[in-house]
């Protein structure tokens, strides 16, 4: 038993190294989406073929998990009201969305707005639904976050393209919807694997309205161009993203980490840089620090008490 105890030990090290570098991965695959996504729009794919490629593609791949929980006739193993109110939440809605804001706003802006947005909703659910302490490191988290978003806004309105103002909206509406599903998620005590497969195959209902009404055809762009996009939705954001956060998150437990989300942010606006060539303002930089900030002293909370929904159980 002595022998296997450094043995032990070593490996749950190994594994916790593991866990950081796999949410690492998760935070940068979140973040790039921001970048990669516009730099599509602004270079001949629509907002709809990006949709299709990534429904299509995260629909194909989860379609086995969604039968193996129960398929149509159980909704997945959820009923119909939760899947729909999943598939809304996580699927075409809030990714139009995303794709109509990064068509006329930057990607900085999606980048900042959506996950600041999120963490607001998730600490507000936090409290009413699950009991957790409303401490002052979430309050002033609160606080810079507001901040942020308004300094975003302004510099929207006062920019040469006052239609910025509009895809900032969109992803405030992102935001909303988005910081729904993790809440209904931890409610629910849905797998969340099996929740994306929900979403992901429930959301091919798309792809009709899309062959009928948006599809241009299959060269309306390279076909590499066309796999790139299909991999980065379909593949990297919806499968390996979220299969890298689900596994992790619990190995390195919440005070560890609750300090990743804030690097959403960073690394879109980052990344837009180079890839874009989108160099913020000095009013968006004063928001963009404020989110961060905020999203920062939020994460410094200690966990909150045990869910409701266990204590009752």
């Amino acid at each position: 038993m002595e022998s296997s105890s450094p043995r032990a030990a070593a490996d749950d090290r190994q594994r916790w190294r593991l866990a950081f570098a796999g949410l690492a991965v998760a935070i940068l695959i979140f973040g790039a989406n921001f970048p990669i996504s516009r730099h599509a729009v602004l270079n001949g794919l629509t907002s709809h073929d990006v949709l299709a490629l990534r429904f299509a593609t995260a629909g194909a791949i989860l379609l086995p998990t969604f039968l193996m929980a129960g398929g149509v006739r159980s909704w997945g193993g959820l009923g119909f009201r939760r899947a729909l109110t999943l598939a809304v939440m996580g699927g075409f809605p809030m990714s139009f969305l995303v794709m109509t804001g990064l068509t006329y706003a930057p990607a900085a802006h999606g980048a900042v707005i959506g996950p600041g947005t999120v963490t607001l909703i998730g600490i507000v659910g936090g409290v009413v639904l699950f009991g957790a302490k409303l401490t002052r490191n979430l309050v002033l988290g609160v606080v810079a976050v507001l901040i942020g978003l308004a300094c975003l806004g302004i510099a929207g309105t006062s920019q040469a393209r006052p239609e910025i103002l509009f895809g900032d909206l969109c992803f405030l509406g992102v935001g909303l919807i988005w910081g729904g599903y993790p809440l209904a998620i931890q409610l629910w005590r849905v797998d969340p694997l099996k929740g994306t497969a929900v979403v992901s195959v429930l959301s091919m209902l798309y792809l009709p309205f899309y062959f009928l009404f948006w599809f241009r055809g299959f060269d309306v762009a390279p076909w590499w161009v066309l796999l790139v996009h299909a991999v980065n939705q379909g593949v990297l954001n919806v499968v390996v993203g979220l299969w890298l956060w689900s596994w992790s998150a619990p190995i390195l437990g919440p005070s560890v980490a609750g300090r990743f989300p804030p690097m959403i942010p960073v690394v879109g606006t980052v990344l837009a840089i180079p890839l874009l060539g989108e160099i913020p303002g000095w009013l968006q930089i004063v928001g963009i620090v404020f989110i961060v900030s905020g999203l920062f002293f939020a994460s410094l909370r200690r966990p909150g008490v045990q869910p409701r929904q266990a204590r009752d159980s």
